[in-house]
Formats: structure tokens, sequence, C-alpha cells
């Protein structure tokens, strides 16, 4: 358990007691399907690492080491929308590279990532990003605080507490403590009003108010200070004119397949499909398709990498 390797860097967060039957009996786990589609979870991961967030990150980089004084508007979110999807790619795939090597040496990972950016309130998106860390979270920080069972003052601020020291699980700098408080303090209005709000406003506008209190998070995240944080959400919504700084081809083309992978499970079919393409038992033509994608993933991956 200890030697565990493929989840060891980033997660998901795996406990001993969620594999420790898997470490004495192999035989559910130990076969060639499970070999096959824990291949196809890890070259999908290795793709969205590689080939989407790669690119995007580099972009988001020089938008980040620029003056926000001499910003356009375009330029600031176009530069957090990249590290919006290059921070979520990224993360997912090494997930999915996790899952994967976990399931073709016989384990089988809870999943980590749920189409975060589908949410509607910042509450879902936390049941839907980092899934074992905030289970981790709920059951060593929030429940021993005293969970539900307390007044509603103590219930939020136990919520905003353990936001808070989250924030500080990221990184001992102000920017990660302060994006901490303000995820707490958006889980606490959810319950104040938010969610009646999103309710009256319906699915698709709660989708998008969500992803920009999301992508302001992110501004927080990435940013070196708080200064250079609140300067650059100054400038997100300044509304200064020009275009973007120059974006290259690849690019717009990558974030494109960002944005349209990233919302695409807005429609409940798809992520009921999704659900069933990540399942261990499926049939021999779609084992046959998934592999022939594995290694199309796979070689575009290391072409990239090479």
């Amino acid at each position: 358990y200890i030697l565990m390797f493929p989840q060891l860097i980033a997660g998901p967060i795996v406990r001993f007691n969620e594999v420790a039957d898997q470490l004495e009996d192999r035989r559910n786990n130990e076969n060639i399907d499970n070999r096959l589609t824990g291949f196809f979870r890890f070259a999908l991961g290795l793709g969205k690492k590689v080939l989407i967030a790669n690119t995007l990150g580099e972009y988001a980089d020089s938008v980040f080491a620029m003056d926000p004084a001499g910003m356009t508007t375009a330029t600031a979110w176009m530069g957090v929308l990249a590290y919006a999807f290059q921070i979520y790619y990224d993360f997912a795939g090494y997930s999915d590279m996790a899952i994967g090597l976990g399931r073709m040496i016989g384990f089988d990972f809870l999943e980590n990532f749920n189409n975060p950016y589908i949410s509607q309130n910042i509450s879902e998106f936390w049941r839907r990003w980092h899934i074992s860390l905030g289970r981790w979270m709920r059951d060593y920080l929030y429940i021993p605080l005293g969970g539900n069972k307390v007044s509603v003052r103590r219930l939020y601020f136990n919520l905003w507490l353990v936001f808070l020291i989250s924030g500080f699980w990221h990184g001992a700098a102000w920017n990660f403590v302060v994006w901490g408080a303000f995820h707490g303090t958006f889980l606490i209005a959810d319950r104040l009003f938010l969610l009646k709000f999103y309710k009256l406003i319906g699915k698709y506008p709660s989708i998008v108010l969500t992803f920009v209190i999301t992508l302001v998070g992110w501004v927080l995240f990435r940013s070196e200070s708080m200064a250079y944080a609140t300067d650059f959400i100054s400038r997100m919504f300044s509304f200064t004119g020009g275009p973007a700084v120059y974006i290259s081809q690849e690019v717009w083309i990558i974030l494109a397949i960002g944005l349209f992978f990233g919302f695409w499970a807005s429609t409940g079919k798809i992520e009921k499909w999704q659900h069933k393409l990540f399942a261990k038992k499926q049939k021999m033509r779609t084992l046959v398709i998934m592999t022939f994608a594995s290694v199309v993933f796979f070689t575009l991956s290391l072409a990239a990498i090479t």
C-alpha cells in the first residue's frame, strides 16, 4: 500500500481500507479487460496533460507574467480562462493516469474529478473537483469540528474554517489563504441565499455564474501576491478596450477543445455515457475501439513530449 506509486503524488487520495481487500484477493482485478480499459484511461489522462494543459499553461504563464496595468480586459480574461483549463486538464489528467495505472496493475481507485465546470453552484463544484480531498476534509476536519450537528452560526464557521485550512494545504502564502476563504464564503452564501437565486435563474445561467466565480478564485490561486491578484481582477472587470495579447492558432484550437469538453457534460446524457465509458466491464467491440484510441492518444502525447 505504501509503495502504490500511481496515486502518491497528487491523488486520488486512497485510504488503506478501500484497497485492503484488493491487496489480498487479486482474482477480480488481475485480468486483460482491466489492463486494456486501464491503459485507455491512462492514455486519455496523458493526452489531457500533454496536449491540452501544457499548451494552455504556456499561454497562461505569459499573461500572468505581464503587468496588469498594461493589460486589456480581453487579455486578462483569456489568461485566466487558459489557466482554468490548464489546471483542470493537468490535475484531472493526472488523476486519470493514476486511476488507469492502478487499474492496469489490479486496483480500483475512486474517481477524483467529475466535470466540475458544469457545476451550478460552488457547493456542487466542490463535490466534483478533487473529490478525494473533499472527502478527506469532510471526514478529518469538518465532522470532528461538529459537522452538521451544531448551531447554524457554528456550522457556517466550520465551513469557512475548513476551506481556510484547505488554502493553507495548497501553500503557505496569503493568496492561497484568501482563495480558501473566498470559496468558504461562497459555500456559506449558497446556504444563505444563492441556491434560491440559482434556482430562480435556471440551470445554464447558474453554470455561467458559478464558472465566473471560479475564475476569480483561480486568479487568487495563480497570482504571486495579493496585490497582483487584486490588480488582475480589477483589470478583468474594468472593460478596457483592445484585443487580447497575441494568441497563436494552436492556443485558440486547444482552448476551444478545452471549453467543449469542459462543458459538454452539462447535458445529462453525456455524463451517463461517461460513467459507462469508464466502467470496468466493456463489450469486445468497445474494447477494440478503446485500445485503438489509446494507441492514438499515447502516440500523440509521446510525440508532443519528445
